[in-house]
């Protein structure tokens, strides 16, 4: 098993389990005490996890963003106003990353004013959003879901989905984060959702990011895009107009709306 597999396998057992020992993830993973050891201080420096006698605790960040049901509902106008605008960026023929997230998934209902699109996305909700949309046009996007181990978020996730997107180039990743700094660029908690992200932007020609107002300057767990691998950021307006004004001299577009 490969380090990366063997972290995304200890992380899942963390958010099943909230507390794992040295001993469970020498079983689980059939490793050596030296190996697991390892593996849990790469784990602790990436945030996701806690060290602590005999083995690991889920991180308290990780109930620092509200689960994705809360989130469907927060800012709803300003995430739609937001997704409008990054279709406008969009043209027919071109191939697309959608991550998971709510906003993505009030992106994948916008789409259905666009066509012939190739959209790869790991979100359930988007692609079903996606295949009601695309039965009605006359010229329907193809979807894409990548395969791989399905979350309770839902999304799939895991080294399957990883290496299913490196088959790909695309045009543009379009995704949300936990985040986006105008030093730090775009995170997320949890370190599959951000190492899923981070394999689309390698993927893409252009990376567009879509955060509302309240992800503005916000700093999560893990970084997966710099602030120069950004292509474009939208956002709604904001009160904090020196915050805005910062991120126009950091990143090489900023869209408000």
């Amino acid at each position: 098993m490969l380090p990366q597999e063997r972290l995304h396998r200890i992380h899942s057992l963390l958010i099943q389990f909230k507390r794992i020992s040295t001993e469970q993830i020498m079983n689980e993973l059939n490793v050596s005490r030296e190996t697991a050891r390892r593996d849990m201080i790469e784990l602790e420096a990436l945030g996701s996890a806690k060290r602590v006698h005999g083995g690991l605790v889920l991180s308290t960040e990780m109930d620092a963003e509200a689960p994705l049901q809360i989130r469907n509902t927060q800012m709803v106008k300003e995430k739609r106003l937001i997704c409008r605008a990054a279709i406008q960026q969009l043209r027919a023929g071109q191939t697309i990353f959608i991550d998971a997230g709510s906003t993505t998934t009030i992106l994948a209902e916008e789409l259905r004013t666009l066509s012939g699109l190739t959209i790869i996305t790991n979100s359930l909700h988007a692609a079903l959003q996606l295949m009601n949309t695309s039965e009605q046009s006359q010229a329907p996007h193809k979807i894409i879901l990548l395969g791989g181990r399905v979350s309770h978020l839902p999304q799939t996730q895991g080294e399957a989905v990883i290496a299913e997107i490196y088959r790909y180039q695309a045009d543009v990743c379009l995704l949300s984060p936990a985040g986006v700094d105008q030093h730090h660029g775009a995170s997320n908690y949890a370190i599959e959702e951000a190492h899923i992200a981070q394999a689309m932007v390698k993927c893409s020609q252009r990376t567009i990011i879509l955060a509302d107002e309240r992800k503005l300057g916000r700093v999560s767990r893990i970084n997966y895009a710099k602030a120069d691998e950004i292509t474009m950021l939208i956002t709604n307006q904001s009160k904090n107009k020196e915050l805005l004004n910062d991120f126009k001299r950091y990143f090489k577009e900023v869209l408000v709306v």
